[in-house]
């Protein structure tokens, strides 16, 4: 087989990048070792900033977004027992945040790709880039009893934080950095209608919890628990009470609990991992960076890397610069530093910190309260909140 891009990875990251690139001209060929249903699976946040959303519509799979999907100017920070608002909108010049889950982004995506006749080639294995240095660049897998070559000018590894793409960059090349927090998240999805119809984000002497939704008929909600924790370690009634003794009274009298349809407790890890590119190999997405979920930022960060990342290929093609590709590295890091520093302020801001002293856990509060205070503070979180610019 032959192709301009190989694309490893099936996530949002990968298909969007396909989507973007096959609208220009440009042929590409995916590959993702799970099967669809898996990937249909896998259930995620779905808080999008304005520029995926932008990305998206320019991508041709912003409809159904567009009609299902909620906008939301605002969100809530429970703390002392009383629910502020930050003004995302009003704060920002109009910008806003849409809340669409990334299994239906990521099902929009594949629906654009069969009809536009994309390739998308589900359960390979032993997937291996070969030549990343050179102009003689190809990758291997196997598919069953089958053994595969792809030839093509560029690879891009959209597959994640365990995928083989990050792993292929030399260890004296690659420099990574890392923080792995000691908590994780209690996450519950409930056929229930959410407690509020904006985001809840809560401060408390119990430990974080966030109130967040997938629709009016589908609510997320999550408890700050030990990282040591499995879902079986929890039952339904111990989540329910647990989330309403961390809520404002009024809230957790509102509170509408159900029968959990998916648990599970996810990990919080700040990583990046420098540079995004060697040779014709592109990392985008999880591949290069994991960000704590508290400031919502990992499928739009992918997103930025994917604007950045065909914006280069696009250019190349038509024009045989290699500027972009060059800087893209460096361009795509300046946006992922800021929304890590960003995601892991927010993290530190609102969860009981197991290793603080008496001493810094009242800084904590004093800075909370600061926060909620100041129109200058709540303007730069609503700023983060909403999306740094792509520029």
């Amino acid at each position: 087989m032959r192709t301009q891009v190989a694309i490893i990875g099936g996530g949002p990251s990968g298909l969007l990048l396909a989507q973007l690139l096959h609208l220009a001209g440009i042929r590409s060929v995916v590959l993702e070792r799970r099967s669809r249903d898996y990937v249909l699976g896998r259930i995620r946040a779905g808080v999008l900033e304005q520029g995926l959303v932008d990305l998206l519509r320019r991508a041709g799979v912003g409809e159904r977004m567009e009609r299902e999907g909620q906008v939301h100017a605002g969100i809530n920070i429970a703390f002392r027992g009383e629910l502020h608002r930050v003004d995302l909108a009003g704060l920002t010049g109009g910008k806003t945040v849409m809340v669409y889950g990334q299994t239906e982004v990521t099902r929009d995506l594949y629906a654009a790709r069969d009809a536009l006749g994309g390739t998308i080639l589900h359960e390979v294995e032993d997937v291996e880039p070969h030549g990343l240095e050179t102009d003689r660049l190809f990758v291997t897998w196997r598919q069953g009893d089958r053994h595969c070559r792809l030839d093509c000018d560029f690879v891009a590894g959209c597959d994640g934080f365990h995928g083989v793409s990050r792993s292929r960059v030399p260890k004296d090349v690659l420099e990574t950095f890392e923080k792995i927090y000691p908590f994780g998240w209690m996450g519950v999805l409930a056929r229930t209608p959410p407690v509020e119809h904006e985001l809840i984000y809560t401060h408390h002497e119990r430990g974080f919890a966030l109130c967040s939704m997938r629709s009016a008929t589908l609510s997320r909600y999550y408890v700050q628990c030990p990282a040591t924790d499995a879902p079986g370690d929890w039952s339904d009634a111990t989540f329910w009470d647990e989330l309403r003794s961390r809520l404002p009274t009024d809230v957790a009298a509102r509170l509408v609990t159900g029968p959990s349809i998916e648990k599970s407790v996810a990990p919080l890890r700040s990583f990046v991992a420098e540079p995004m590119r060697h040779g014709r190999l592109l990392l985008a997405g999880d591949a290069a960076h994991i960000v704590p979920p508290t400031g919502a930022k990992g499928l739009n960060l992918a997103a930025s890397d994917i604007h950045y990342l065909s914006q280069a290929l696009i250019d190349f093609y038509r024009t045989g610069s290699e500027a972009g590709l060059l800087a893209y590295s460096d361009t795509a890091l300046r946006r992922v530093w800021k929304a890590e520093r960003f995601s892991w302020w927010m993290t530190g801001l609102l969860h009981r910190l197991p290793e603080s002293s008496p001493f810094e856990a009242r800084v904590q509060e004093a800075e909370l309260d600061y926060v909620l205070s100041s129109k200058a503070a709540m303007t730069a979180l609503a700023e983060n909140y909403v999306g740094l610019p792509y520029g």
